[in-house]
């Protein structure tokens, strides 16, 4: 029992010499007791004495007394030590073959490799004599091992070599001979995301103990014959910085690294995702004869993202100054890159193409139809680079080229149609741009809302709808008065119907939305409430300030769930007649009257959401005309209704339903800019008070606004618009505007706030400027539906932008992207009419970086709506001395105004 009370106590040198003084049998039966101590301690060996550890440690391994079992100890603890002197002197105990089968044992298994334990059983090899291991483990670790970075051997370990380089200790090395040429030979594996090992081998080859052109060629071939990661062969081959000699002897290697890269980046992907692929093509750097085997492929890639595109025209054009592109191909490369957005493709593409015309002028006549192409883009300032080019080699091309080319220049803007008639030789009616009228969304109207559903198995559809996709409003409101009308009707029924929706919970959210409908169908079923549901969340672990919309919602679900179990009210009044969330008015009073005529009160929640859905009577123009009773005729219905819900309409058709509300905020345009949103720009949030009062979360959508004590759950959704469907000022003066970066996600809510009724003022033309960086494209289509119904502010707008941008709160080029992208669908005039109230704005004293792209984009939607008039900021600008591009768009609309 010494053995383990001296592992117990720790006392590590006392341990390995107990066990010298037992034999392997005694040693065998100490094995389980020994197991037992170092589990003991197994957990906790990170804080305990590293003697005490290794002790029991030693006393275990000890105790593995044949070759197989001390083999497979030393595999399962491999990560649980690091090998020691006292390794060693327990391995000393055992004789020369066991050793020698360890040894083999080991090497086989090829895992768990460590310089420590590679200096172990390097001493086993030398103690032995038998052959050193050449398994990838071993051979991973010698040469880090000979580099001398991982401290000094026991006095009594053999092996190591000696010298104070390791170059001098490799010469001295008696394992070189058998190691370094297995390095060699397939060095790939060695090196892959390892740089320190590709240093260790190129400073070898410096020492002249490696061949630098057997290794160069050799890591090519594995690396041809098993790429690795872009990254990883990016830096294998930077590092490795190949000759021209060398590069031209791993041409083929080359090549096959070369193919994959390409099929990679014809996928695309992001900058980060094509970024490595990107890398290790130029650290390949293949020739331009190399690339013109693979011209169709980089062609291709022309048409993916900036990088993607950038890289093969790089390559194209060395192709093209090799002598080696067809001109049909070269045309082609211009019909892909000339119309691109991006900037600086384009002006690579013109200095490419005005290169080739000063190399080979002969060719002018061809090429210069190709950079006319560029006439056609729609940034002036490109342009007007392209007609550079043209007037620099037209005297060389000859008069054959004129007729395409005067064809093309009647696509330029106003601002150089009279320079190229001048250098054309044609009048300059021939060059005006054909002017259009603006061409914006159809106005279909709001569609109506198809009447209740008729079956219980309808009704678990709908619901099985709305909680997988929450997003549309209609089917949500047919689903919960579905609920309610069969719930009334037969429950058990419907229960049945429901019972496979209810096996499936909607995502938790932080805020009500529409699939918390799944609650409702929980109800009807009498089933326990998940920990989430809609009507417990405010005790949840999940509890948080809601949405004012997600409030109301949340009010709507949880009275519906009481309606139900009550079984009193046979239907909900609020569902919407039109799928804005519009309610007709005399359907409600329809509806209300069918309630008296049952003797029911209707809900509170649910009768104040359908007189927020009634169009006001003295704002007729909001609502859908799809009933045949004028105004007066529903107030006279309405007036007739005894029950306190009929006269709390008709009250409320008479004064006009819901005051409105203006959102200015004075003084906005003079106040600096300052941090806080709240502090500058936010809409004013008077609030009104209706009487008799609504309930809070319904009074809540319209009245004062308390500021938020935390931001919002969840985006924007329809459902809010819904809720207000002719008061969208109302509602995006509140929660939507309460941060500009309240996760706007998957909202595109802009759209239908302007097919929405209630004027559309401050706050909703605030909103789209701010969504220029959230969502430009909803805020795009807002404006552009907006502007079709007559109601778009344009100088607002302009005005709004405008401050954004100085205020740094919308970024210019999301601005311009997005009023470009709505140009583009023919509103130019529109357009035009936002940018000349931005453009003041932008333009004086220093103008804002970007306004270049906004002059420029002015000059195409002036040049096509007719627009005349001197904007002095303008003028001002075009004034200027030098020739940068602010100054030459300027100038170019300046000349287009007149």
């Amino acid at each position: 029992m010494r053995l383990l009370e001296l592992a117990e106590s720790g006392d590590l040198a006392a341990v390995v010499g107990e066990l010298g003084t037992l034999t392997p049998e005694q040693r065998a039966a100490y094995a389980k007791d020994t197991a037992a101590l170092r589990e003991a301690i197994q957990e906790t060996r990170h804080q305990r004495p590293q003697e005490e550890v290794a002790a029991r440690y030693a006393a275990d391994m000890g105790c593995q007394v044949t070759p197989e079992a001390a083999a497979d100890w030393l595999a399962q603890h491999k990560y649980a030590i690091q090998p020691a002197a006292w390794t060693v002197d327990v391995l000393d105990l055992y004789p020369v073959a066991w050793q020698a089968e360890l040894l083999a044992r080991l090497d086989g298994q090829e895992a768990g490799m460590s310089v420590t334990w590679l200096r172990t059983l390097e001493h086993v090899v030398r103690a032995t004599g038998r052959p050193v291991p050449t398994s990838d483990p071993f051979l991973f670790y010698w040469l880090p091992d000979r580099a001398g970075d991982h401290g000094e051997r026991p006095g009594h370990l053999l092996g190591g070599a000696p010298g104070s380089s390791l170059a001098e200790r490799l010469r001295a090395d008696d394992l070189t001979p058998v190691l370094l040429p297995l390095i060699v030979a397939h060095p790939a594996r060695f090196v892959t995301n390892r740089t320190h090992w590709l240093d260790l081998l190129t400073g070898l080859t410096s020492d002249g103990l490696i061949d630098r052109e057997e290794f160069v060629r050799n890591l090519f071939a594995d690396l041809a014959g098993d790429p690795p990661h872009p990254h990883h062969g990016w830096e294998i081959v930077d590092s490795l910085a190949l000759t021209p000699s060398e590069h031209a002897l791993v041409a083929d290697e080359r090549a096959a690294l070369v193919e994959p890269l390409l099929v990679r980046l014809l996928q695309d992907g992001t900058r980060m995702e094509t970024a490595p692929s990107l890398a290790f093509l130029r650290a390949l750097a293949p020739t331009p004869a190399e690339n013109a085997s693979a011209v169709r492929d980089h062609v291709a890639l022309l048409d993916g993202s900036l990088p993607v595109a950038s890289y093969a025209q790089e390559v194209l054009a060395a192709v093209d100054e090799a002598g080696l592109l067809e001109p049909d191909v070269l045309t082609e490369i211009c019909e892909r890159v000339l119309l691109r957005p991006e900037k600086k493709l384009v002006r690579a593409q013109l200095s490419w193409l005005d290169r080739k015309m000063r190399r080979d002028p002969t060719r002018a006549a061809r090429v210069l139809a190709d950079v006319a192409m560029t006439f056609d883009h729609r940034d002036a300032s490109l342009q007007e680079r392209a007609l550079n080019v043209v007037a620099r080699h037209l005297k060389g091309a000859g008069d054959a080229v004129l007729p395409d080319l005067r064809t093309a220049a009647g696509r330029l803007g106003p601002g150089l149609a009279e320079r190229a008639a001048e250098l054309l030789g044609v009048s300059r009616e021939f060059t005006v741009v054909e002017q259009v009228a603006d061409v914006l969304p159809a106005l279909t109207g709001p569609r109506p809302v198809p009447g209740p559903i008729e079956t219980a198995v309808e009704v678990a559809q709908e619901v099985a709808a709305v909680v997988a996709d929450d997003w549309d409003v209609v089917p949500f409101e047919r689903a919960l008065d579905g609920l309610v009308r069969h719930a009334h009707r037969d429950r058990s029924a419907l229960s049945e119907a429901l019972g496979p929706v209810v096996r499936r919970k909607p995502r938790e959210r932080y805020d009500c939305t529409q699939s918390d409908l799944y609650d409702v169908a929980r109800a009807v079923r009498g089933d326990e409430p998940r920990e989430n549901a809609v009507h417990l969340r405010g005790d949840s672990r999940y509890a948080r300030v809601p949405s004012l919309a997600g409030a109301m919602l949340m009010a709507r679900l949880t009275e519906a769930m009481d309606v139900i179990e009550s079984g009193t009210q046979p239907f909900l009044l609020a569902v919407p007649t039109h799928t804005t969330g519009a309610l007709d008015a005399a359907e409600l009073v329809e509806r209300i009257g069918e309630l008296e005529e049952l003797g029911v009160t209707p809900a509170p929640v649910d009768l104040a959401q359908a007189l927020l859905r009634v169009a006001p009577s003295s704002d007729t123009s909001d609502a859908p005309n799809t009933s045949d009773s004028s105004g007066e005729e529903v107030l006279r219905a309405a007036e007739k209704l005894r029950s306190a819900a009929g006269q709390r309409l008709a009250r409320w058709l008479r004064e006009g339903g819901l005051p409105r509300q203006s959102s200015h905020r004075e003084g906005w345009r003079e106040q600096k800019p300052v941090s806080s949103w709240e502090m500058w720009c936010t809409p004013t949030r008077p609030g009104v008070v209706v009487d008799p009062p609504f309930p809070p979360a319904a009074a809540a959508l319209f009245g004062p606004y308390p500021k938020r004590k935390t931001s919002l759950g969840e985006p924007a959704a329809p459902f809010w618009v819904a809720q207000l469907p002719y008061h969208r000022e109302e509602l995006m003066a509140r929660d939507y505007m309460e941060s500009p970066q309240a996760g706007r996600g998957r909202t595109g809510i802009l759209p239908l706030v302007a097919e929405s009724g209630g004027p559309a003022e401050y706050a909703v033309h605030l909103a789209l400027a701010t969504d220029l960086r959230m969502d430009p494209e909803a805020a795009m289509d807002a404006l552009l539906v907006l502007a079709a119904r007559g109601q778009l502010d344009s100088g607002l707008l302009g005005e709004q932008i405008e401050v954004l941008i100085r205020a740094q709160w919308v970024e210019s080029n999301r601005a311009h992207d997005a009023l470009r992208v709505a140009a583009d669908t023919g509103a130019y005039a529109t357009v035009w009419s936002v940018l000349a109230a931005a453009l003041p704005g932008l333009l004086r004293d220093t103008p804002v970086r970007g306004a270049g792209a906004f002059l420029s984009l002015g000059v195409t939607c002036a040049s096509h709506c007719g627009a005349k008039g001197e904007i002095p900021e303008v003028v001002a600008v075009a004034e200027r001395t030098g020739s940068s591009q602010l100054a030459k768009n300027a100038r170019l609309l300046r000349d287009a105004l007149r």
